[in-house]
């Protein structure tokens, strides 16, 4: 008898086809909480948005609130980021564009809302973490930066809401984009004032 084993189709991986419908249902997510926010978000429009059958999403999230947390995680995990090249100046520049590139968006517009009700639902935790993230990443590059001489000693967490902060107030103000060349100015202003008001040994 003929061995038949290289006319068969390879082997499916586990999972694989449930991975992909996983994937379509967080970006229907996505899409849906950026078009109409957190408190008007609609758990029935995500099936027909991700093309897939209802009983697919409430199979995966029975819980309405865990999948928008878990579609808000996977969307800005990259916000909690700030890369090592070994020039300070250069890498908070990168994260101020990243920053505003992503509260720029729809969805980033949404997430800045979504901080601001007095209420500790499981969304708003999730979204206080992944701000908490950014500030612990933002404070090992700080640090990091001290360490190697770049820098001299700062309170990392005050200079990172020196450079953010001008951020958020362009971008929610919206009467303008925020450019490379505004973040250049923020950084430049905030690490002279901090290397110039440093105590000399």
């Amino acid at each position: 008898m003929a061995d038949r084993t290289a006319d068969r189709p390879p082997a499916r991986r586990p999972g694989g086809r449930n991975a992909r419908v996983r994937e379509q249902i967080l970006a229907a997510t996505v899409e849906l909480v950026a078009r109409d926010g957190i408190a008007n978000f609609r758990y029935e429009e995500v099936a027909e948005t991700a093309g897939v059958h209802k009983t697919s999403v409430y199979r995966n999230w029975p819980d309405r609130e865990e999948l928008v947390v878990e579609a808000l995680l996977r969307y800005v995990e990259d916000l909690a980021s700030v890369a090592d090249t070994g020039d300070i100046h250069r890498d908070l520049v990168d994260f101020l564009v990243a920053l505003a590139g992503g509260l720029e968006t729809p969805f980033g517009r949404t997430l800045e809302q979504a901080v601001q009700p007095a209420r500790q639902s499981r969304t708003v935790q999730a979204l206080t973490r992944i701000l908490d993230e950014r500030v612990a990443a933002m404070r090992r590059r700080v640090d990091t930066a001290v360490e190697r001489g770049e820098l001299p000693p700062v309170d990392s967490p005050f200079l990172g809401e020196m450079i953010s902060g001008p951020v958020h107030l362009i971008v929610n103000r919206g009467m303008r984009p925020f450019t490379r060349k505004d973040a250049e100015r923020i950084v430049g202003v905030v690490l002279a004032g901090i290397r110039a008001t440093a105590p000399h040994a």
